[in-house]
């Protein structure tokens, strides 16, 4: 049985009302529209460690998919038929991911932050992709080509969030021992 504590279920909360909040502030693009919520899922897995990273992501899915609508097109299961939804299940696995990362980084230095962010990303657009292609030829019936699934749902929208990884990680990398000094529950080893 997993024990956790009520600050960890509020910083979890947290970071799931912040990849809320991320999912309107968007620029739109065909299929896959460019949004913050990815920004959010970096400082998930920076500065919450791998666990409590992947619980604010899944609490954010979890609010969503029983009908509240904080994704970027509403929210309830039926979201599940979304192109992109894929990409909201990659978040979870990345903010993990990331927060692993982190937790066994050696040295805290942009180079390695924006490693972990990256690897991160690499997830996201993996899961993405991937249910975008299949989304759109087995769901909705519309037929494209792995290569155009890649061009609508990676080359498009990856400049943004690659900058949003840079920000991400000198943000993260200056605020990660603040963080841990006001909240001693974060255990990242150094």
């Amino acid at each position: 049985m997993i024990k956790i504590k009520t600050k960890d279920l509020v910083l979890a909360a947290l970071f799931a009302a912040l990849t809320a909040v991320g999912a309107f502030i968007r620029i739109p693009i065909p299929y896959v529209p460019f949004t913050l919520q990815v920004l959010f899922v970096f400082f998930a897995g920076s500065l919450l460690g791998s666990k409590l990273a992947l619980i604010s992501q899944l609490v954010y899915l979890g609010i969503g998919l029983i009908g509240v609508p904080i994704f970027t097109h509403g929210g309830g299961p039926a979201y599940i038929l979304q192109p992109t939804f894929g990409y909201l299940l990659g978040f979870a696995i990345a903010a993990y991911i990331i927060g692993k990362i982190i937790e066994n980084l050696k040295t805290q230095n942009f180079i390695n932050f924006f490693l972990a962010n990256l690897a991160g990303l690499a997830v996201v657009y993996l899961f993405g992709v991937i249910y975008l292609y299949l989304n759109l030829n087995f769901i909705t019936g519309t037929t494209i080509s792995l290569a155009k699934a890649i061009k609508i749902g990676l080359l498009l929208p990856i400049p943004g969030d690659l900058l949003l990884c840079i920000i991400a990680s000198l943000i993260s990398k200056k605020v990660l021992n603040q963080v841990r000094e006001a909240l001693p529950i974060i255990n990242i080893r150094n």
